[in-house]
């Protein structure tokens, strides 16, 4: 089962629900503020990924953090900081069940799902 995380107020995730509703891909939406975040959850994005992809670095977010947080910033920091703040995760976030995406492009959404879907 495909799962899309995110928020629903975030243009971007629109795009990529948008896009998932207009192929006709089946999936599961996740809100981080409604339906929140499990920590073993977190930390297995973070291993897959690395905190750098899962982190959006231009969000506001990010920016409200203090420089010293930012500084210290790994894996472990990084679990924390999202549980405490999820919006920290660069949005979307795609599941596809065998691999984890982050952000949208109808492009890399159309090569990511021909894989495993479409």
């Amino acid at each position: 089962m495909i799962t899309l995380y995110g928020i629903k107020n975030c243009d971007t995730v629109k795009k990529a629900r948008r896009w998932l509703d207009e192929h006709g891909v089946d999936y599961q939406f996740h809100d981080f503020r409604d339906d929140g975040l499990e920590a073993g959850q977190v930390q297995a994005w973070i291993e897959e990924l690395g905190w750098e992809q899962l982190l959006n670095k231009r969000s506001t977010s990010w920016k409200a953090l203090d420089a010293a947080a930012r500084e210290a910033m790994d894996d472990a920091h990084a679990l924390d900081a999202v549980l405490a703040q999820p919006t920290l995760i660069k949005r979307p976030l795609l599941d596809t069940g065998h691999e984890r995406f982050t952000g949208f492009s109808a492009a890399n959404y159309e090569r990511i799902l021909g894989r495993h879907t479409l």
